[in-house]
Protein backbone atom coordinates (compact mmCIF):
# COMPACT_ATOMS: atom_id res chain seq x y z
CA UNK A 1 0.00 0.00 0.00
CA UNK A 2 1.11 3.87 -0.49
CA UNK A 3 1.23 6.61 1.81
CA UNK A 4 -0.45 9.82 0.95
CA UNK A 5 0.22 13.06 2.00
CA UNK A 6 -1.04 16.52 1.45
CA UNK A 7 0.96 19.01 -0.29
CA UNK A 8 -1.58 21.58 -0.95
CA UNK A 9 -4.40 23.51 0.54
CA UNK A 10 -6.83 26.46 0.06
CA UNK A 11 -10.00 27.26 1.01
CA UNK A 12 -12.83 29.83 0.71
CA UNK A 13 -15.31 29.91 3.51
CA UNK A 14 -17.27 32.55 5.96
CA UNK A 15 -13.78 32.57 8.09
CA UNK A 16 -12.23 33.87 4.89
CA UNK A 17 -10.04 32.84 1.68
CA UNK A 18 -6.97 32.23 2.86
CA UNK A 19 -5.65 30.01 6.02
CA UNK A 20 -4.21 33.06 7.48
CA UNK A 21 -6.74 35.11 7.17
CA UNK A 22 -9.08 32.05 8.91
CA UNK A 23 -6.23 31.36 11.53
CA UNK A 24 -6.87 34.86 12.69
CA UNK A 25 -10.44 35.01 13.01
CA UNK A 26 -10.21 31.42 14.63
CA UNK A 27 -8.36 34.12 17.18
CA UNK A 28 -10.98 36.57 17.61
CA UNK A 29 -13.42 33.80 19.20
CA UNK A 30 -16.02 35.60 16.59
CA UNK A 31 -18.34 33.99 14.45
CA UNK A 32 -19.45 34.45 10.93
CA UNK A 33 -22.83 34.61 11.04
CA UNK A 34 -24.89 37.30 9.80
CA UNK A 35 -28.85 38.32 9.32
CA UNK A 36 -29.40 37.94 5.60
CA UNK A 37 -32.09 40.35 4.41
CA UNK A 38 -32.65 37.76 1.20
CA UNK A 39 -34.62 35.85 3.35
CA UNK A 40 -36.98 38.51 4.56
CA UNK A 41 -39.27 38.20 0.79
CA UNK A 42 -39.98 34.18 1.60
CA UNK A 43 -43.46 33.23 3.66
CA UNK A 44 -43.31 31.12 6.44
CA UNK A 45 -39.76 30.86 6.37
CA UNK A 46 -38.64 31.62 10.05
CA UNK A 47 -34.70 31.85 9.88
CA UNK A 48 -32.39 35.06 8.78
CA UNK A 49 -29.14 33.73 9.06
CA UNK A 50 -26.49 32.48 7.00
CA UNK A 51 -22.86 32.72 6.74
CA UNK A 52 -21.33 33.77 3.14
CA UNK A 53 -18.04 33.67 2.10
CA UNK A 54 -15.00 36.53 2.91
CA UNK A 55 -12.56 37.77 1.16
CA UNK A 56 -13.28 35.67 -1.90
CA UNK A 57 -11.68 36.96 -5.62
CA UNK A 58 -12.65 35.74 -8.88
CA UNK A 59 -9.37 34.24 -10.76
CA UNK A 60 -8.59 37.10 -13.64
CA UNK A 61 -8.94 34.39 -16.22
CA UNK A 62 -12.40 33.51 -15.44
CA UNK A 63 -13.68 34.86 -18.83
CA UNK A 64 -17.37 34.02 -19.85
CA UNK A 65 -16.24 30.94 -21.57
CA UNK A 66 -14.29 29.54 -18.84
CA UNK A 67 -17.56 30.31 -16.77
CA UNK A 68 -20.18 29.08 -18.78
CA UNK A 69 -20.60 25.94 -17.32
CA UNK A 70 -19.94 26.95 -13.65
CA UNK A 71 -22.32 28.05 -11.20
CA UNK A 72 -21.00 29.51 -7.66
CA UNK A 73 -20.13 26.46 -6.60
CA UNK A 74 -17.93 25.40 -9.63
CA UNK A 75 -16.35 28.39 -9.37
CA UNK A 76 -15.25 27.91 -5.50
CA UNK A 77 -14.31 24.64 -6.54
CA UNK A 78 -12.07 25.75 -9.63
CA UNK A 79 -10.43 28.62 -7.84
CA UNK A 80 -9.37 26.63 -4.88
CA UNK A 81 -8.03 24.15 -6.86
CA UNK A 82 -5.67 26.78 -8.91
CA UNK A 83 -4.20 28.36 -5.23
CA UNK A 84 -4.06 24.48 -4.18
CA UNK A 85 -2.31 23.55 -7.11
CA UNK A 86 -0.01 26.27 -6.99
CA UNK A 87 0.66 25.48 -3.19
CA UNK A 88 1.78 22.37 -4.07
CA UNK A 89 3.75 23.22 -6.77
CA UNK A 90 1.96 20.82 -9.43
CA UNK A 91 0.02 23.97 -10.92
CA UNK A 92 0.57 23.59 -15.02
CA UNK A 93 3.03 20.58 -14.32
CA UNK A 94 2.51 17.45 -16.95
CA UNK A 95 1.72 15.12 -14.15
CA UNK A 96 -2.02 16.88 -14.20
CA UNK A 97 -3.08 16.09 -17.90
CA UNK A 98 -0.74 12.77 -18.29
CA UNK A 99 -3.60 10.43 -16.38
CA UNK A 100 -1.74 10.42 -13.21
CA UNK A 101 -3.98 12.75 -11.63
CA UNK A 102 -7.61 12.12 -10.82
CA UNK A 103 -9.99 13.96 -9.30
CA UNK A 104 -12.52 13.59 -5.82
CA UNK A 105 -14.90 16.44 -5.44
CA UNK A 106 -18.73 16.44 -4.32
CA UNK A 107 -21.14 19.45 -3.37
CA UNK A 108 -25.07 18.47 -2.21
CA UNK A 109 -26.10 19.82 -5.41
CA UNK A 110 -25.03 21.76 -7.62
CA UNK A 111 -26.70 25.85 -8.50
CA UNK A 112 -30.03 25.65 -8.20
CA UNK A 113 -30.40 28.67 -10.26
CA UNK A 114 -29.97 26.52 -13.25
CA UNK A 115 -32.96 24.76 -11.98
CA UNK A 116 -35.01 27.16 -13.07
CA UNK A 117 -34.20 26.89 -16.85
CA UNK A 118 -35.87 23.70 -16.59
CA UNK A 119 -38.63 24.95 -14.60
CA UNK A 120 -39.20 27.00 -17.71
CA UNK A 121 -39.58 24.04 -19.90
CA UNK A 122 -42.37 22.37 -17.39
CA UNK A 123 -44.09 25.71 -17.14
CA UNK A 124 -43.95 27.51 -20.34
CA UNK A 125 -43.93 24.22 -22.55
CA UNK A 126 -40.89 25.73 -24.70
CA UNK A 127 -37.45 24.38 -25.13
CA UNK A 128 -36.39 27.95 -24.90
CA UNK A 129 -33.77 28.32 -22.05
CA UNK A 130 -31.99 24.86 -21.64
CA UNK A 131 -28.36 24.39 -22.69
CA UNK A 132 -25.92 21.75 -22.14
CA UNK A 133 -24.44 24.46 -19.72
CA UNK A 134 -27.48 24.79 -17.88
CA UNK A 135 -26.88 20.96 -16.86
CA UNK A 136 -23.50 20.71 -16.06
CA UNK A 137 -24.16 23.74 -13.70
CA UNK A 138 -26.96 22.20 -12.26
CA UNK A 139 -25.96 18.35 -11.60
CA UNK A 140 -24.72 17.07 -8.46
CA UNK A 141 -21.33 16.47 -9.77
CA UNK A 142 -20.46 20.01 -11.13
CA UNK A 143 -18.13 20.35 -9.04
CA UNK A 144 -15.93 17.55 -9.84
CA UNK A 145 -16.27 17.84 -14.01
CA UNK A 146 -15.55 21.76 -14.00
CA UNK A 147 -12.61 20.27 -12.00
CA UNK A 148 -11.61 18.22 -14.75
CA UNK A 149 -12.18 19.95 -17.51
CA UNK A 150 -10.64 23.66 -16.53
CA UNK A 151 -7.50 21.29 -15.67
CA UNK A 152 -7.62 18.93 -17.95
CA UNK A 153 -7.53 15.35 -16.54
CA UNK A 154 -7.47 12.05 -18.02
CA UNK A 155 -7.29 10.09 -14.54
CA UNK A 156 -10.02 9.21 -12.74
CA UNK A 157 -13.30 11.13 -11.32
CA UNK A 158 -14.80 10.35 -8.11
CA UNK A 159 -18.18 12.59 -7.50
CA UNK A 160 -18.94 12.70 -3.49
CA UNK A 161 -22.10 14.62 -3.50
CA UNK A 162 -23.12 13.16 -0.67
CA UNK A 163 -24.60 15.94 1.79
CA UNK A 164 -22.96 16.97 4.70
CA UNK A 165 -20.21 14.38 3.63
CA UNK A 166 -19.44 15.39 0.24
CA UNK A 167 -15.94 17.00 1.36
CA UNK A 168 -14.92 14.63 2.92
CA UNK A 169 -15.83 11.25 1.25
CA UNK A 170 -13.97 13.47 -1.44
CA UNK A 171 -11.00 13.36 0.39
CA UNK A 172 -11.34 10.05 1.53
CA UNK A 173 -11.73 8.37 -1.89
CA UNK A 174 -9.07 10.28 -3.08
CA UNK A 175 -6.87 9.23 -0.38
CA UNK A 176 -8.16 5.54 -0.96
CA UNK A 177 -7.22 5.69 -5.31
CA UNK A 178 -3.05 7.00 -4.43
CA UNK A 179 -3.20 4.26 -1.17
CA UNK A 180 -4.11 1.60 -3.94
CA UNK A 181 -1.73 2.63 -6.80
CA UNK A 182 -4.28 4.09 -8.91
CA UNK A 183 -3.59 7.74 -9.24
CA UNK A 184 -0.52 9.45 -7.97
CA UNK A 185 -1.99 12.51 -7.65
CA UNK A 186 -5.75 13.60 -6.70
CA UNK A 187 -7.38 16.98 -6.46
CA UNK A 188 -10.10 16.38 -3.86
CA UNK A 189 -12.74 18.29 -1.31
CA UNK A 190 -15.76 19.97 -1.70
CA UNK A 191 -18.22 23.04 -2.27
CA UNK A 192 -21.09 24.79 -1.56
CA UNK A 193 -23.08 27.76 -2.64
CA UNK A 194 -25.74 29.67 -0.51
CA UNK A 195 -29.11 29.35 -1.70
CA UNK A 196 -31.96 30.24 -0.05
CA UNK A 197 -33.67 26.71 -0.81
CA UNK A 198 -31.13 24.83 0.99
CA UNK A 199 -31.82 26.81 3.83
CA UNK A 200 -35.54 26.41 3.53
CA UNK A 201 -35.05 22.62 3.78
CA UNK A 202 -33.34 22.96 7.00
CA UNK A 203 -36.35 25.24 8.19
CA UNK A 204 -39.09 22.77 7.20
CA UNK A 205 -37.39 20.26 9.96
CA UNK A 206 -37.17 22.53 12.51
CA UNK A 207 -33.47 22.46 12.64
CA UNK A 208 -32.42 26.31 12.12
CA UNK A 209 -31.13 28.71 14.66
CA UNK A 210 -33.68 31.38 15.29
CA UNK A 211 -31.92 33.97 16.97
CA UNK A 212 -32.18 36.31 14.29
CA UNK A 213 -31.68 39.03 16.36
CA UNK A 214 -28.85 37.73 18.30
CA UNK A 215 -26.75 36.21 15.34
CA UNK A 216 -23.49 36.55 17.47
CA UNK A 217 -25.04 34.36 19.59
CA UNK A 218 -25.49 31.22 17.38
CA UNK A 219 -24.90 28.29 15.98
CA UNK A 220 -24.06 26.44 19.93
CA UNK A 221 -22.86 23.04 19.35
CA UNK A 222 -23.18 21.41 22.53
CA UNK A 223 -24.87 23.74 24.26
CA UNK A 224 -28.05 23.12 26.30
CA UNK A 225 -29.51 26.31 25.10
CA UNK A 226 -28.73 25.59 20.96
CA UNK A 227 -31.65 25.86 18.81
CA UNK A 228 -30.07 24.70 15.63
CA UNK A 229 -27.62 25.24 12.40
CA UNK A 230 -27.21 28.06 10.47
CA UNK A 231 -26.08 27.45 6.88
CA UNK A 232 -23.11 28.68 5.16
CA UNK A 233 -20.98 28.27 1.79
CA UNK A 234 -17.71 27.89 0.57
CA UNK A 235 -15.00 25.19 -0.87
CA UNK A 236 -11.77 23.42 0.37
CA UNK A 237 -9.65 21.72 -1.74
CA UNK A 238 -6.69 19.37 -1.28
CA UNK A 239 -3.95 18.14 -3.17
CA UNK A 240 -3.24 14.52 -2.25
CA UNK A 241 0.21 12.99 -3.21
CA UNK A 242 1.55 9.71 -3.31
CA UNK A 243 4.43 9.86 -0.35
CA UNK A 244 7.29 9.08 -2.53
CA UNK A 245 6.46 11.04 -5.50
CA UNK A 246 6.41 14.24 -2.96
CA UNK A 247 9.32 13.18 -1.67
CA UNK A 248 11.51 12.72 -4.93
CA UNK A 249 10.62 16.33 -5.72
CA UNK A 250 11.12 17.61 -2.40
CA UNK A 251 7.68 18.66 -1.85
CA UNK A 252 6.03 20.85 1.21
CA UNK A 253 3.94 18.65 3.25
CA UNK A 254 1.32 19.54 5.41
CA UNK A 255 0.28 15.64 6.36
CA UNK A 256 -0.29 12.64 5.99
CA UNK A 257 -3.55 11.01 5.40
CA UNK A 258 -3.04 7.74 7.74
CA UNK A 259 -6.70 6.81 7.88
CA UNK A 260 -9.99 6.95 6.81
CA UNK A 261 -13.58 5.31 7.59
CA UNK A 262 -17.05 5.67 5.98
CA UNK A 263 -20.12 3.29 5.97
CA UNK A 264 -23.69 3.96 6.43
CA UNK A 265 -26.58 4.17 9.06
CA UNK A 266 -28.83 2.18 7.30
CA UNK A 267 -32.02 3.15 9.76
CA UNK A 268 -33.17 6.32 8.59
CA UNK A 269 -32.77 9.52 6.55
CA UNK A 270 -32.39 12.00 8.97
CA UNK A 271 -32.13 10.82 12.22
CA UNK A 272 -28.27 10.19 13.45
CA UNK A 273 -27.25 6.28 14.75
CA UNK A 274 -24.47 6.43 17.44
CA UNK A 275 -23.74 3.10 16.55
CA UNK A 276 -23.03 3.45 13.16
CA UNK A 277 -21.42 7.09 13.63
CA UNK A 278 -19.09 5.18 16.02
CA UNK A 279 -18.25 2.22 13.98
CA UNK A 280 -17.09 5.05 11.24
CA UNK A 281 -14.22 6.11 13.85
CA UNK A 282 -13.31 2.69 14.22
CA UNK A 283 -12.75 2.17 10.87
CA UNK A 284 -10.39 5.38 10.64
CA UNK A 285 -8.53 3.73 13.53
CA UNK A 286 -8.32 0.31 12.23
CA UNK A 287 -7.05 1.51 8.83
CA UNK A 288 -4.62 3.58 10.31
CA UNK A 289 -3.57 1.05 12.67
CA UNK A 290 -3.10 3.45 15.71
CA UNK A 291 -5.28 2.99 19.15
CA UNK A 292 -7.71 5.49 19.92
CA UNK A 293 -5.12 6.90 22.35
CA UNK A 294 -3.44 8.11 20.09
CA UNK A 295 -5.51 10.61 18.79
CA UNK A 296 -4.92 14.30 20.52
CA UNK A 297 -7.81 16.14 19.36
CA UNK A 298 -11.43 15.92 17.50
CA UNK A 299 -12.60 17.97 14.81
CA UNK A 300 -16.35 17.12 15.18
CA UNK A 301 -19.66 17.22 12.72
CA UNK A 302 -21.02 19.33 15.78
CA UNK A 303 -23.93 20.67 14.08
CA UNK A 304 -25.87 22.39 17.11
CA UNK A 305 -28.65 20.24 16.22
CA UNK A 306 -30.59 18.44 18.96
CA UNK A 307 -29.99 14.91 18.50
CA UNK A 308 -26.87 15.27 16.06
CA UNK A 309 -24.95 16.47 18.91
CA UNK A 310 -26.27 13.93 21.28
CA UNK A 311 -26.07 10.87 18.90
CA UNK A 312 -22.27 12.39 17.88
CA UNK A 313 -21.07 13.00 21.20
CA UNK A 314 -22.37 9.27 22.37
CA UNK A 315 -20.81 7.62 19.43
CA UNK A 316 -17.11 9.54 20.44
CA UNK A 317 -17.29 8.38 23.66
CA UNK A 318 -18.02 4.90 23.28
CA UNK A 319 -15.18 4.59 20.96
CA UNK A 320 -12.70 6.66 22.72
CA UNK A 321 -13.84 5.95 26.11
CA UNK A 322 -12.03 9.33 27.70
CA UNK A 323 -12.55 12.70 28.01
CA UNK A 324 -10.37 13.40 24.57
CA UNK A 325 -10.50 17.01 23.30
CA UNK A 326 -13.16 18.00 21.21
CA UNK A 327 -14.65 21.31 19.23
CA UNK A 328 -16.56 22.02 16.41
CA UNK A 329 -15.22 24.79 14.19
CA UNK A 330 -19.03 25.12 12.36
CA UNK A 331 -19.76 27.40 15.57
CA UNK A 332 -17.66 30.23 13.55
CA UNK A 333 -18.32 28.99 9.98
CA UNK A 334 -21.84 27.67 10.40
CA UNK A 335 -22.61 24.32 8.33
CA UNK A 336 -21.28 25.26 5.10
CA UNK A 337 -22.93 21.27 3.91
CA UNK A 338 -21.15 19.89 1.28
CA UNK A 339 -17.83 21.71 1.75
CA UNK A 340 -17.87 21.23 4.88
CA UNK A 341 -15.59 18.09 5.35
CA UNK A 342 -12.59 19.51 3.25
CA UNK A 343 -13.20 22.63 5.45
CA UNK A 344 -12.80 21.24 8.44
CA UNK A 345 -10.13 19.00 7.55
CA UNK A 346 -7.52 22.17 6.49
CA UNK A 347 -8.44 23.63 9.56
CA UNK A 348 -7.60 20.96 11.70
CA UNK A 349 -4.22 20.38 10.33
CA UNK A 350 -3.50 23.61 10.31
CA UNK A 351 -4.31 23.79 13.75
CA UNK A 352 -2.53 20.49 14.59
CA UNK A 353 0.64 22.60 12.90
CA UNK A 354 0.25 25.49 15.31
CA UNK A 355 -0.34 22.97 18.09
CA UNK A 356 -3.31 25.35 18.83
CA UNK A 357 -7.24 24.25 18.55
CA UNK A 358 -9.88 26.55 18.38
CA UNK A 359 -12.53 26.15 21.39
CA UNK A 360 -16.55 26.14 20.32
CA UNK A 361 -17.33 29.45 20.65
CA UNK A 362 -20.97 29.92 22.13
CA UNK A 363 -20.79 27.06 24.18
CA UNK A 364 -21.63 28.13 27.78
CA UNK A 365 -23.28 25.51 29.15
CA UNK A 366 -22.52 21.98 28.00
CA UNK A 367 -25.80 19.87 27.22
CA UNK A 368 -25.79 16.93 30.26
CA UNK A 369 -27.29 14.66 27.29
CA UNK A 370 -24.19 14.95 25.03
CA UNK A 371 -21.19 12.43 26.48
CA UNK A 372 -18.60 13.48 28.99
CA UNK A 373 -16.08 14.53 26.56
CA UNK A 374 -13.36 17.56 27.34
CA UNK A 375 -14.87 19.62 25.34
CA UNK A 376 -12.49 22.93 24.26
CA UNK A 377 -14.63 25.83 25.42
CA UNK A 378 -13.98 29.90 26.05
CA UNK A 379 -10.45 30.14 24.85
CA UNK A 380 -8.35 27.82 22.85
CA UNK A 381 -6.15 25.10 23.73
CA UNK A 382 -2.06 24.25 22.93
CA UNK A 383 -2.43 20.40 22.81
CA UNK A 384 1.30 18.84 22.08
CA UNK A 385 -0.18 16.19 19.45
CA UNK A 386 0.70 14.96 15.82
CA UNK A 387 -2.24 12.54 15.49
CA UNK A 388 -6.06 14.33 14.64
CA UNK A 389 -8.97 12.96 13.24
CA UNK A 390 -12.06 14.92 11.96
CA UNK A 391 -15.89 13.59 11.42
CA UNK A 392 -18.49 14.48 9.32
CA UNK A 393 -22.29 12.69 9.18
CA UNK A 394 -24.95 13.13 6.70
CA UNK A 395 -28.37 13.21 5.94
CA UNK A 396 -29.25 9.70 4.19
CA UNK A 397 -27.13 8.22 7.11
CA UNK A 398 -23.33 8.10 5.55
CA UNK A 399 -21.10 8.67 7.61
CA UNK A 400 -16.87 9.55 7.31
CA UNK A 401 -13.63 9.87 9.45
CA UNK A 402 -10.44 11.08 8.42
CA UNK A 403 -7.07 10.29 10.33
CA UNK A 404 -4.30 13.49 10.28
CA UNK A 405 -0.86 12.81 11.43
CA UNK A 406 1.21 15.91 10.73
Amino acid sequence: MKRVVITGMALTSPLGSNLNDCFANLLKYKNCINYWEELDKYAKLNTRLAAKVQGFKMPENFNRKITRTMGPVSIYAVSTAIKALEDSGLLNDEIIENGSTGISYGSSAGSLDALMDFYSMKVMHEVKAINSGSYIKMMPQTTAVNLSLYFKTTGRLYTSSTACTSGSLGIGLAYEAIKNGLQTIMIAGGGEELDPTQIGIFDTLYATSLKNNTPELTPSPFDKNRDGLVIGEGAGTVILEEYEHAKKRSAKIYAEIIGFGTNTDGTHITNPNHKTMGKAMELALKDANISAEEIGYINAHGTATQTGDIAETIATYEIFKRNIPISSTKSYTGHTLGACGAIEAILSIEMCKRKWFAPTINLINIDENCAKLDYIKGEGREIKTNTIMSNNFAFGGINTSLIFKI
